[in-house]
């Protein structure tokens, strides 16, 4: 069972989610404390991140979709030219 809370620190509220006996914090919300749009649009253009977010989705969700993540990590391909045999 997924349980969500919200705690605030420095007057900034972080959201924590409970997983089997484990607590997730919301990086997205401890860094748009700091202006954090520009340093989550920058981590998510290094290609190791975009690696280790599609392992991490394929681990983690049984419904994850490996070709509709192949066309974000490789935007190439969105229309890939295939020779024909």
């Amino acid at each position: 069972m997924v349980k969500k809370r919200v705690n605030n620190v420095e007057s900034i509220s972080i959201a924590v989610v409970d997983r089997n006996h484990s607590d997730y914090i919301s990086i997205t919300d401890m860094l748009k404390a700091k202006d954090g749009n520009y340093f989550i649009e920058h981590w998510l253009r290094n290609r190791n991140t975009v690696e280790f977010l599609g392992i991490w989705e394929s681990i983690n969700n049984p419904n994850s979709n490996s070709l509709e993540f192949e066309v974000i990590k490789f935007p190439g391909l969105i229309n890939p030219i295939i020779p024909e045999p």
